[in-house]
């Protein structure tokens, strides 16, 4: 089933054409990343998926309805007064759910993200990484059909980078969304995708789509096999050409 699509999608601003024209069909539970050269439109295509913005011209189809999709964003957007167990129950309690029960369902989904026992810190008292993890229990707290991730790991340290992939990837298993999210970092592509698309630069085209082997969430050693090293060469490649283009 298509949880989403973009169809012949072009996006013009004042100063020229954004993206497109650009087709990309999105499956219930399948991961994809999209890689390209800064300005290709990458963040513009989240965007029309997750609605905030409508095309010039081509349709975007979106099936999940009204708060199934969630987005997180480079910057964790946590509100600064509010603690961690309230920012991720915000969007619980905006959609009608009761206090009491959005603030239980928000402890639970710091739980999973690894953060039990710091339901009442602040914004400013939490870490870039511990910071991203709320972002992404607030995201994943209404159990969308569909999950955009803008460069969510973009600010952080490789390890830390590392780890939340592996994070991210748990809780799919979890609920399974369709998730797309846009990086730079193509390794990071491959560790995470079913399907990497990569861009040419702007405006955005495709330029390839390659299908990761192996299952998700990743064993220990992915990054170290054959397929995995074969796949990144592949996209870099396939980038290289699209920033070539």
């Amino acid at each position: 089933m298509t949880v989403a699509a973009l169809r012949n999608v072009e996006v013009d601003y004042a100063r020229g054409r954004a993206l497109g024209p650009l087709d990309l069909k999105v499956d219930a539970g399948e991961v994809v990343a999209l890689v390209g050269p800064s300005g290709c439109g990458k963040s513009t295509a989240l965007r029309l998926l997750a609605g905030l913005e409508a095309p010039t011209r081509g349709e975007v189809v979106r099936a999940a309805g009204r708060g199934e999709t969630a987005v997180v964003f480079q910057a964790p957007t946590l509100a600064p007064w509010l603690s961690a167990r309230a920012n991720v129950a915000l969007p619980l309690e905006l959609a009608g759910v009761a206090t009491a029960e959005a603030r239980r369902r928000a402890d639970e989904a710091l739980a999973r993200v690894g953060l039990a026992g710091a339901e009442a810190a602040r914004p400013v008292q939490l870490s870039g990484g511990m910071a991203m993890r709320v972002s992404l229990a607030r995201a994943l707290v209404t159990e969308p059909r569909l999950l955009l991730l803008d460069e969510p790991f973009a600010a952080l340290d490789e390890i830390t980078r590392r780890a939340l992939a592996d994070d991210v990837l748990s809780l799919w298993a979890a609920t399974r969304p369709a998730i797309v999210f846009v990086t730079h970092n193509v390794e990071e592509a491959v560790y995470m995708a079913s399907r990497v698309v990569v861009m040419t630069r702007g405006p955005g085209r495709i330029a390839g789509a390659f299908a990761v082997e192996g299952g998700l969430p990743r064993p220990p050693g992915f990054r170290t096999e054959a397929g995995f090293r074969r796949t990144v060469e592949a996209v870099s490649g396939a980038l290289a050409e699209g920033i070539a283009a």
